[in-house]
């Protein structure tokens, strides 16, 4: 059986200068990288269009070991859109280092669904979240230079709320210590690194519009406070335009194909457990403006990716979905009901039963709290049962939901037919979608709607601490923004342990911290991390290069 990598090195991709002809994007916008990926000019968006695309969400259950395929399931949907002669295009998040050489692996989608140049999408690509963690540490630098020239803003530098960034998996670079060797060297003060995917430049980036809005988004990072108490901005650092010179060739969104020649927009790539988890706003509005339906994606479970997507991104994107695929195994699903990883390929009735509450949470949610249509997407494996899949399709029913086989990752877009037939026939039915909680809401009251309609927990609790950051925020003008629920993602709870669908739990907020370019404040939960470490044996030790300069065992 051949390696997803072994697949897409075997493909033969169309020249990028063909799918953007085929997407009906013109030459004057595509900035071509090399023979198969380009960026296109974001200026091209502004011009006047009657085309009004369909936008459907893919999204799973809560994530485990046996894996949901998500990205490869929305890749072999919009392939087998295109079958049944719809146009469409993909909108993806870029992969992050960190897990591509940690635990995960790559996120360019998986056998015949995937992405290309697969090699470059997981590794550097256009260098895009290079620009973004150059952008990231010019802001570091410029304001420990500011502390270190005198200070003339009266910084305090124990209320540094700034921290550094590099994209990879390093946990030693959690909590340290700068600033050391004298006064030539800077002014000593604890700091910290997170994972370039959780900088809220990340955050910034996916959700402008444009250099304007780019620019206004990061004047408007807080970075710490004075020893006034009033916030630091980018802005009064005058931090803003060098930053923005860094990003404005990053923020054109990159264009590259399937392996069936769809069009494709992979675009950056914040994680949805400690941000918003979804593509930038400019490659959804570029695959809704080159498709007849766009297909997108959030990571991780509904619960976060889907949430975020749209309680934050279509409430500030002004986007409006038209359906959703919420994409499960059977074989995650046993995991859920207690079934040990290495069982997993024996049929377990029991189990599946115990595991489908699960699934049928993220369904319901889809449906009642957000008011949209949705599709399971049941991602096939060899071992799964007549009686498993049976099962499933009868209890996904009884919510009057219909379940579509998927087996795009040994068939391709073909696998997905009887999936896009559902997808065509749910987005040209109405729908009622709406937020889990309005608009201008206090924090605290969209973080108890989000945890109690969507997590079905109990309610939500404040240690001590975030009390306090409450107070603060709402004395800066801060307390009703949208709000960004950093969580575990195994579970609807914050306690990773608590598989299915838990009840009789409460959320327990430890943390609150303003993101004020990207527009919302983050309520952090749990253990939850901005800096992942690396396994036990990281992905990174099976991964190298032949004589001839070819990559092999990356995913």
């Amino acid at each position: 059986m051949l390696t997803d990598i072994e697949i897409a090195q075997a493909a033969t991709p169309l020249p990028i200068t063909e799918v953007a002809e085929k997407a009906g994007v013109d030459t004057g916008h595509l900035i071509p990288y090399g023979f198969d990926k380009a960026k296109v000019d974001y200026s091209l968006l502004s011009e006047p269009t009657d085309h009004k695309a369909k936008l459907v969400l893919v999204t799973a259950i809560n994530p485990t070991p046996a894996g949901e395929g998500k990205t490869t399931t929305t890749i072999g949907l919009a392939d087998a859109l295109q079958l049944r002669g719809v146009k469409s295009a993909v909108a993806l998040r870029e992969p992050s280092l960190g897990p591509v050489f940690g635990v995960k692996g790559g996120a360019a989608g998986g056998g015949y669904a995937q992405v290309i140049p697969m090699e470059d999408i997981n590794l550097h690509f256009t260098g895009d979240f290079h620009a973004i963690g150059a952008a990231n540490n010019l802001l570091a630098a410029m304001l420990d230079n500011h502390i270190q020239q005198g200070n003339e803003l009266g910084i305090d530098p124990k209320r540094i709320t700034w921290k550094r960034a590099v994209d990879m998996n390093d946990r030693q670079l959690r909590n340290v210590v700068d600033g050391l060797g004298g006064g030539a060297n800077g002014v000593p003060r604890e700091d910290g690194f997170d994972i370039t995917v959780a900088s809220e430049i990340m955050a910034v980036f996916c959700l402008a519009t444009s250099i304007p809005d780019l620019k206004e988004r990061l004047g408007n990072i807080v970075v710490g406070y004075t020893y006034a108490g009033e916030p630091v901005r980018a802005r009064d650092l005058k931090a803003q335009g060098a930053m923005t010179a860094l990003l404005k060739d990053a923020l054109k969104p990159n264009l590259v194909q399937t392996l069936e020649h769809t069009p494709a927009f992979v675009h950056g790539g914040p994680f949805a457990n400690i941000a918003h988890g979804c593509n930038s706003v400019i490659a959804t509005r570029m695959a809704m403006r080159f498709g007849d339906i766009a297909i997108t994606e959030a990571g991780f479970g509904a619960d976060l990716g889907a949430e975020k997507f749209l309680d934050i991104k279509c409430r500030m994107a002004d986007l409006h979905p038209d359906a959703v695929v919420v994409v499960a195994t059977a074989r995650a699903l046993k995991y859920n009901g207690g079934v040990a990883k290495a069982d997993l390929n024996d049929e377990n009735l029991d189990a599946l039963k115990a595991g489908l509450p699960n699934l049928l949470r993220h369904v319901d949610n889809i449906q009642s709290v957000y008011g949209l249509p949705c599709v399971v997407a049941i991602n096939r494996f060899p071992s799964d049962t007549e009686a498993e899949l049976a099962l499933i399709e009868e209890e996904c029913k009884k919510l009057g939901v219909n379940v579509a086989l998927s087996e795009v990752w040994a068939k391709g877009g073909k696998g997905a037919l009887t999936l896009a037939d559902e997808v065509m026939r749910l987005v040209d039915e109405p729908n009622d979608f709406r937020f889990s909680y309005e608009t201008g809401v206090p924090v605290e009251e969209a973080i108890e709607a989000v945890a109690t309609k969507v997590y079905r927990a109990d309610g939500v609790d404040f240690t001590p601490a975030a009390k306090k950051q409450l107070a603060t925020l709402k004395a800066n003008g801060f307390g009703n923004l949208p709000v960004c629920i950093a969580k575990t993602q195994y579970s609807f709870s914050d306690d990773p342990a608590k598989l299915g669908a838990p009840e009789n739990f409460r959320i327990t907020v430890r943390e609150l911290k303003v993101s004020a370019g990207a527009g919302f404040v983050v309520a952090l939960t749990g253990t939850v991390l901005t800096m992942p470490g690396l396994p036990k044996v990281p992905a990174a030790e099976k991964i190298d290069v032949d004589d001839e300069g070819n990559i092999t065992g990356l995913f």
